[in-house]
C-alpha cells in the first residue's frame, strides 16, 4: 500500500511538473515592436517559388481568416495565383470549378473537401471571395485553388471516371465497375483482400494511361489527360495508406509534398511560379519536429526546393477552439501559451502581426530567442479537456529560426463554428 501511494505521488509530481513546465512567463523586448508589420505588408524574397502558410490551430476564426489575408497579401505583392490546402484533391477541384466558372455555390464547393474543419462561414466567405475576384479579373490574372491531401476518393474517382468517358467509354464502363464498391462512405469497410485488388486494379489504370499517353490527349488535351493521370495516383495514394496503416503519418506528408510538386509544376507551364500553400504547422514547418518522428511535408520542401521555399508559422497567446474530442463530437476548449518568441512580443498592440525572421535577427536579443529552441503551438482536430493541462500535448518543441522564416501571432484567436 505504501509503494502504491509513493507511485502515485510520483506521477502526480511529474505531471505537474510537465503541466508546469514552459508556462512561465518570459520578458518583453522593448524594440521588439518595430521588427513587425501587418499581414497586408508580408515581403517573400524573390527566388522563392513555394510558400508554406502553416496554422497553430484548425479550430479558430483568426487562422482560417488568415488564408484570406495572407493570400490576398501575396497576390497584391508578390503576384502569387495558386492557393494551395491541405484539402482532398479532387474535392478541391469543385472550389476551383465554381470560382473560375461559377458552377454551384460556394458552400457546396467547401463541403465537397469532405473535412468538418473547413465547413465554416470563414472558409465560405473565402472561397466567395475568390469566385468574386476571378469575376472582374483578367485571364491573366484570375486565381486557381488545389487541395494536395488524398484522404478521400469520390471526387478523384468521379473525374478519373468522367476522362475515360471522354477518351474511351468501353474503359470507362470496365473501370466504373472494378471501382463501384469505392467510395467515401465505404472506404473504410474494404477488407485487406479487397484493397489489394483496388490497388491492382488502379495500378492497372496508371498503366493504361500512360500507355495510351499520345492517343488520349489527342482526344482530349495534355492538361486534362495530366489529371486523369492525377486523379489515378490519388486513389492510389489513398489505398496505400489504407494497406500501410502502420506508416501512415509518414506517408501522408511524403504524398502531401508529392502532390504539391505536382500543382507547382502544373501551374508553372501555365505561367504561375509561385504557388502559396496552407496546411497545419506540422507540415510546412522544414524540421519534423513532432513527437511521432516521420518526416513532415517541409522538410520533403526544403529539401526539394531550398531558399525557394518560405515557411511562414503561426502561433497564439490566448486560444479558444475548436476540436473533436475523441468520440468524434465538436466541443469548445480554450488554453494559454507562452513562450520566449510570443513573450518577446508582447508589447505590441496589434491582436495579429507578422514577424520577418531575417529582419527580426539584427535585434541581438531577438537573434538569440529565434535560435533557442522552445515549445511552439500545435493543436490539430483531435483534443481532450485535459490536455490543456499538459503544454506538451498542445505544443511542439522546435527551433523557430529553423522551422519557419517567419511567423504570425495572434494574441486572441477564437473559435469557429461547423456547419452541418
Amino acid at each position: 500500500m505504501v509503494f502504491v501511494k509513493r507511485s502515485f505521488l510520483l506521477i502526480s509530481a511529474l505531471f505537474l511538473l510537465l503541466s508546469l513546465a514552459g508556462c512561465g512567463k518570459g520578458e518583453a523586448i522593448k524594440d521588439a515592436p518595430k521588427y513587425t508589420s501587418a499581414v497586408e505588408d508580408i515581403d517573400i524574397p524573390n527566388d522563392v517559388k513555394v510558400i508554406g502558410f502553416g496554422e497553430a490551430t484548425h479550430g479558430n476564426i483568426e487562422f482560417q481568416t488568415l488564408k484570406k489575408d495572407v493570400f490576398q497579401a501575396l497576390i497584391k505583392n508578390e503576384n502569387v495565383r495558386v492557393f494551395v490546402l491541405e484539402g482532398d484533391f479532387g474535392g478541391a477541384q469543385q472550389i476551383n470549378q465554381f470560382i473560375l466558372n461559377g458552377t454551384g455555390t460556394a458552400e457546396e464547393a467547401v463541403k465537397a473537401l469532405d473535412y468538418g474543419i473547413y465547413k465554416t462561414e470563414q472558409m465560405i466567405d473565402f472561397v466567395q471571395w475568390m469566385h468574386d475576384y476571378n469575376m472582374t479579373a483578367d485571364e491573366k490574372d484570375k486565381i486557381y485553388f488545389y487541395g494536395n491531401d488524398m484522404q478521400r476518393y469520390d471526387f478523384s474517382k468521379k473525374g478519373l471516371l468522367d476522362y475515360y468517358e471522354a477518351v474511351d467509354q468501353d474503359k470507362a464502363k470496365e473501370y466504373a465497375a472494378q471501382l463501384q464498391h469505392v467510395s467515401n462512405k465505404t472506404m473504410r469497410d474494404l477488407k485487406n483482400d479487397q484493397l489489394k485488388e483496388l490497388d491492382g486494379n488502379i495500378d492497372a489504370i496508371i498503366k493504361d494511361l500512360q500507355t495510351n499517353k499520345e492517343a488520349y490527349i489527342k482526344q482530349s488535351s495534355k492538361e486534362a489527360y495530366l489529371f486523369a493521370a492525377q486523379y489515378a495516383q490519388i486513389m492510389k495514394q489513398r489505398t496505400q495508406l489504407f494497406l500501410n496503416d502502420s506508416d501512415y503519418m509518414n506517408l501522408r506528408d511524403k504524398y502531401l509534398a508529392n502532390n504539391l510538386q505536382w500543382i507547382v509544376e502544373f501551374e508553372a507551364a501555365q505561367g504561375h511560379d509561385k504557388v502559396l500553400m496552407s496546411a497545419h504547422n506540422g507540415h510546412i514547418e522544414k524540421t519534423s519536429a513532432n513527437m511521432a518522428g516521420y518526416t513532415s511535408m517541409g522538410q520533403y520542401l526544403d529539401e526539394e526546393y531550398k531558399d525557394a521555399y518560405f515557411a511562414i508559422g503561426t502561433d497564439f497567446v490566448n486560444n479558444t477552439f475548436q476540436a473533436q474530442n475523441g468520440s468524434g463530437e465538436r466541443k469548445t476548449y480554450t488554453v494559454k501559451h507562452h513562450n520566449a518568441l510570443i513573450d518577446a512580443f508582447s508589447e505590441v498592440k496589434e491582436n495579429i502581426f507578422y514577424v520577418d525572421f531575417e529582419k527580426a535577427s539584427e535585434s541581438d536579443e531577438l537573434a538569440e530567442i529565434l535560435a533557442k529552441k522552445q515549445r511552439m503551438g500545435n493543436i490539430g482536430d483531435d483534443f481532450s479537456f485535459w490536455y490543456k493541462y499538459t503544454q506538451m500535448l498542445y505544443t511542439i518543441k522546435m527551433t523557430p529560426q529553423e522551422a519557419y522564416d517567419g511567423i504570425i501571432l495572434v494574441q486572441e484567436a477564437t473559435a469557429t463554428e461547423v456547419i452541418e
